[in-house]
């Protein structure tokens, strides 16, 4: 794997990264913002290298799950760096709310270790600004959610930049 190669998936990764800390995007960060990087990685991709030929499925895919990969990679980084520095976070500002919830919905014996655990996680991020199991929900849950999505936006980028090559090869 050559680094010039996938340097786009890196540097798109990266950008869905910094846009998917700002509290106000964070939550299109799955279903937008990656997507997005990947369908650029693409374009980006065809740019620096000057390729002209169309894109196959593969290598669609391919960039799409690296540039969620990478994007999974920044994003639990830059969010465990926030909440070790802040000592707080989404799941300690929540955790009220997550247990009203299950408490309402009575189903508190199924949910019984999970809460437990998420309780311990909070503890540890208000003492210490670190949970090593917060650290492992956030980067498998990223992992998966960002390389599926990352898949769509590279399907979506490839489609584009097809056209793109078939519409400059039309003019000429």
């Amino acid at each position: 794997m050559t680094f010039k190669k996938y340097l786009p998936t890196l540097v798109c990764g990266f950008g869905a990264a910094v846009l998917s800390i700002i509290p106000e995007t964070k939550d299109l960060s799955c279903c937008l913002i990656v997507p997005g990087a990947s369908t650029i990685s693409i374009l980006l991709d065809k740019k620096i290298n000057h390729i002209n030929e169309t894109v196959i499925i593969k290598k669609a895919l391919k960039f799409g799950l690296l540039t969620g990969l990478f994007s999974t990679l920044f994003i639990t980084t830059f969010d465990i760096l926030i909440t070790f520095i802040t000592k707080t976070n989404d799941l300690v500002k929540n955790l009220p709310q997550i247990e009203m919830i299950i408490n309402q919905i009575n189903i508190e014996p199924f949910f019984a270790y999970y809460l437990k655990q998420v309780k311990l996680s909070s503890r540890e991020i208000q003492s210490t600004g670190f949970s090593l199991t917060y650290l492992a929900i956030i980067l498998m849950n990223g992992f998966i959610i960002n390389s599926i999505f990352g898949m769509i936006g590279g399907a979506l980028g490839m489609n584009l930049a097809n056209r793109k090559a078939r519409e400059e090869n039309t003019d000429l």
